[in-house]
């Protein structure tokens, strides 16, 4: 007779496990900790008179304005602009997020350092670039691409929802639109194909002919359980002295 069994139940990126559920709940809460967070600093910038923007935010090639890279992506031009990104942000990021923490910083960072540096290079010199955009389209062109990388079907299906979602919004990356930084956006974006190539993660290792005719176990997969929104922007502020 033939032993049934049934595969590990504690791999988040395994869809249909336990641990996949979890983990995809517990990046949607962290993410929902997270949005605040940049209303909050919205709050604080707007009674200090856009200071934040001002001190933050990034200026091209200029060494004053080379920290921006760091702090830019925490910061925008106002409650709209942030409204903006966080739908986005919570939608694209909770599946970046989920199943992947530390891969999750590692992306994060490098999106934000080559999209904010490609505004540093390229963006006008007279320009102020503030906004967390340049990150979430550098999370859209992670999921796009993560899915055919890795070669795991779930994923190729966040791949194919995403860019139901939002495959229409590349046009951001083109320049276009007054006080929108497509730099930020083509940069970010790029950023995010290479971070999916950089920091895949290994397939699972299948079992050898040999050792599969050795164990006449049967492995069967684990139970299945039975709006698209605007990408946000990156605003370009009229540089101000002071």
């Amino acid at each position: 007779m033939t032993e049934l069994t049934q595969v590990r139940d504690d791999d988040p990126m395994r869809f249909g496990t336990t641990s996949f559920y979890a983990s995809i709940g517990r990046a949607f809460l962290a993410m929902c900790a997270f949005i605040p967070v940049l209303w909050a600093i919205e709050g604080l910038d707007t009674l200090l008179g856009g200071a934040l923007d001002q001190d933050g935010g990034i200026r091209p090639r200029s060494l004053a304005g080379v920290d921006g890279i760091v702090f830019a992506p925490f910061l925008h031009a106002s409650f709209t602009h942030v409204l903006a990104n966080s739908v986005p942000l919570l939608l694209l990021g909770t599946f970046v997020l989920a199943g992947q923490f530390k891969r999750f910083l590692w992306i994060t960072a490098f999106i934000a350092l080559i999209s904010g540096l490609t505004v540093w290079l390229f963006s006008p010199g007279n320009t102020l670039t503030v906004g967390a955009s340049g990150v979430i389209f550098g999370y859209l062109g992670y999921l796009l691409l993560r899915g055919f990388v890795e070669r795991r079907w779930w994923s190729i299906g966040v791949s194919l929802l995403m860019g139901l979602l939002f495959g229409w919004q590349l046009i951001g990356v083109l320049p276009g639109e007054a006080h929108v930084s497509w730099q930020g956006h083509l940069g970010g974006f790029i950023a995010g194909l290479v971070a999916a190539i950089l920091f895949r993660r290994p397939r699972p290792k299948r079992p050898k002919p040999a050792e599969s005719a050795k164990d006449p176990t049967l492995t069967l997969p684990g139970s299945l359980s039975d709006t698209a929104t605007d990408l946000g922007t990156t605003v370009q502020l009229p540089g101000r002295t002071g």
